[in-house]
Formats: structure tokens, C-alpha cells, sequence
């Protein structure tokens, strides 16, 4: 085999495939990037794998001889990205396949020799059946993903809220995620970008037929949005759904994973109808105060009060912590219903606060101990619950 390509190409490719990989592999070969060159397509595609998730990309390269090869993931990321910018060449003997050979990487810096092990040893990507792909515009899935994953449980005895529960419902996508002790849902619609000038927008309305509902892993959504991050705004992303796996794909990126297999809570019955108040505030001012009267916070005492006093049209946020001292700061609000004192968790509040996006914010509140939700007044069709702490004397 021998390859060569750009720096830049090299390293921003492997970059991403190199987060599918372990850091702790059940079997060595999953500590390795899959690389193969196709001389006639002239391409090299690389696949990181954890039997779990699985990342396959591919770029434009000159391919003398084509090959497969597997290298260990840090070793290679920690060469390619200290390369100068420019041409780089990786290859091996073809005679010495079998014995595990040494890939020669020659860059103008120098020449380095890093021991790969066969191709035929890394485990194939799972496939699904590609009847038809579900398109899912890219600024739907920024949106949604933006506004629910940071509501996702990392708790693994509770593996189907590690996920976001995602459903299509006609022209409509909600996201859905909780932990416990917070939701978060996100509408958005799929209605498709203004077509530039001189182009047609196809009529792509989306039938019963296309509605689907699956529950993903959060780990593997995270890494569909920094693969989103570098997507115009225009484009699809092309999702595939079968039994067991769910297939993202963009251009020449590729994600594979596992769904979360089990019966997503009934999430809708939890979210309240009637509430007896409500609150209006600045949501950047709400923000700002929170993180200054956290200084006062800690693990033990992560508890801000907010204590609503519609008579003077503000609500007073505090802090205290017993050994150290206390912070409290008083914000204009627009409130309806008696005075009423309720505590949150600072860090569950402040992540819903920056995941809302909208200038102004309302919050309604029933009794002490029951959930609250805010929602954005503006933008962004996002509702996000969250479960009171109980204030102790």
C-alpha cells in the first residue's frame, strides 16, 4: 500500500473517527483506526469502532497501491497532528502483511515507523437495510440536539435515559430527554431552507408511512453534532433505522450505533397543564446572577432560592452557605399569582437557561415540590422541566 494526501486531510479525518475509539478496548484491535485505499476511486477511508459506535469517513488521496491496514489511534493522531502542513505518504510491503509491518509515514519534517496489524482483524460496522433513508434537515437536528441532550442521564443502570428519544411525526421532529430529575423537549420543523437562486426545492412532504420513533445514545449524538458543526445549513443528513441499529450519514461521514433498547417514560403525561404562576424574566439577567451567586455553592449546598414578590414585580435569587457566607440579588420580573418561595439545583437550572435561547423566558410554578417549566417566549419550541429542591429550615 502506499497513500499519499494531505496533512490537513489526514489529520481532520482521523480527528474524527478517533472519538468511536476506546480508551479502554475489550480487544486490542478496537485501539486501532481501520485505514483503506482504493486506488480506483483514489480515495482512503478510515473507521474507528467500539462494537458500540462507529465512525467511517473518507477523503480524496492518491492511491500508488491500494491496501488495509489497521494503526494504533493515538499513536497515528499524535504524528499526523504534529506534521508541518503538506504532502504526506504512509505505506507498506505487501510481502510483510503477515507479519504485522511497519507503516513508513514520510512527511517534509522527517520519517516515522509505527507497527500496524491487518485489516481483515477489525470488526465490520454493522449494517442496517437501506430501503429508505429517512432525510432529516440539518438545522432540525442542530436545534433539537442542542436543546435536549444536556437532559440526558449519564447514570448506565438507567441505559434508555442515556439516549434522546427522537420522533418523527409527519413535518415535525421532537427530541425528548430526562435524567430524572429534568425534561427537555424540543419541536422543531422540517420545513427546508430557501433554495438559492436558480435552484428548485423539491417537494419533500414527509407521509404517515416516514413517522418513526427510536431512542439514540447520547454518546453517539454528541458526535453527530460536531459532525453537524461543519454541515452547511441547507443540507440532509440520511438516517437509517432497523431493529438494532441506526445509521447516520452525511456526505462521506458516516455514524453507526446502537438504539437503546426499552420503553421511553410517557414523558408528556409528567409535563403539567395548569399552573397557578407565572413568572417573565430576562433570560441573560437570570443567567448573569446565577453565576454570580454561585460562587457561594458547592457540592453539598448546590441550592438557589428563588423567592417571587409580584407586589414589587421582581423575584430575589440566594445563596447561603452556612460556613462561608451568602450572596443574594434581586431581578425585575413580570409576575402573576401570590409571593412564593421554591429552590432549584443551580447547575440543572443554568443548563436549561442557556439551552432556551430566547431574550425573554417564562416560568410557571404550581406547589413548592412540583415541577416547574420554562419555556422560551420566543424562537425555539422548547420545554424544559425541572423537579424543585425542597427548601430545609
Amino acid at each position: 500500500m502506499k497513500i499519499v494526501c494531505s496533512q490537513i486531510d489526514l489529520k481532520n479525518n482521523l480527528s474524527l473517527v478517533s472519538r468511536a475509539v476506546p480508551t479502554r478496548p475489550t480487544h486490542p484491535i478496537l485501539a486501532n483506526v481501520l485505514l483503506v485505499a482504493d486506488k480506483t476511486k483514489n480515495r482512503v477511508t478510515l473507521t474507528g469502532f467500539d462494537l458500540s459506535l462507529g465512525m467511517r469517513t473518507s477523503f480524496a488521496a492518491e492511491v500508488e497501491e491500494a491496501g488495509m491496514i489497521t494503526l494504533p489511534s493515538k499513536f497515528l493522531n499524535d504524528i499526523i497532528t504534529r506534521l508541518p502542513e503538506g504532502e504526506v505518504s504512509l505505506s507498506y510491503e505487501e510481502e510483510e502483511l503477515e507479519e504485522n509491518p511497519l507503516v513508513a509515514i514520510n512527511s517534509l519534517s522527517g520519517k516515522f515507523q509505527l507497527r500496524g496489524v491487518k485489516g481483515d482483524e477489525f470488526p465490520e460496522l454493522p449494517t442496517v437495510e437501506k430501503e429508505e433513508a429517512f432525510l432529516l434537515p440539518v438545522t432540525s437536528l442542530v436545534e433539537g440536539l442542542k436543546g435536549s441532550l444536556f437532559s440526558a442521564s449519564s447514570d448506565e443502570t438507567k441505559q434508555v435515559l442515556t439516549g434522546v428519544h427522537l420522533t418523527r411525526d409527519l413535518d415535525t421532529l421532537e427530541f425528548a430527554a430526562t435524567d430524572g430529575h429534568r425534561l427537555a423537549v424540543v419541536k422543531t420543523s422540517e420545513e427546508k431552507a430557501e433554495a438559492e437562486e436558480g435552484e428548485e426545492i423539491e417537494n419533500t412532504s414527509v407521509s404517515e408511512e416516514q413517522n418513526f420513533t427510536v431512542t439514540i445514545p447520547a454518546r453517539a449524538l454528541r458526535e453527530l453534532e460536531k459532525i453537524l458543526s461543519l454541515a452547511k445549513e441547507n443540507e440532509s443528513v440520511a438516517l437509517y433505522v432497523d431493529q438494532g441499529q441506526v445509521v447516520f450519514e452525511l456526505g462521506d461521514q458516516h455514524l453507526t450505533s446502537r438504539k437503546l433498547e426499552g420503553a421511553y417514560p410517557n414523558y408528556n403525561q409528567l409535563i403539567p397543564k395548569n399552573f397557578e404562576r407565572t413568572m417573565i424574566v430576562e433570560r441573560k439577567r437570570v443567567i448573569e446572577s446565577l453565576e454570580r451567586v454561585s460562587v457561594f455553592a458547592d457540592q453539598k449546598n448546590n441550592l438557589v432560592k428563588f423567592n417571587l414578590d409580584p407586589d414589587n414585580s421582581q423575584v430575589t435569587l440566594s445563596v447561603e452557605a452556612k460556613e462561608l457566607g451568602n450572596a443574594k440579588e434581586a431581578i425585575s420580573a413580570e409576575i402573576t399569582g401570590d409571593a412564593f418561595e421554591i429552590g432549584f439545583n443551580i447547575r440543572y437550572l443554568m443548563d436549561g437557561l442557556k439551552a432556551l435561547s430566547a431574550n425573554d423566558i417564562k416560568f410557571q410554578f404550581n406547589g413548592a415540590t412540583q415541577p416547574v417549566i420554562t419555556t422560551p417566549l420566543s424562537g425555539l419550541q422548547m420545554t424544559y422541566l425541572i423537579m424543585p429542591v425542597q427548601i430545609r429550615d
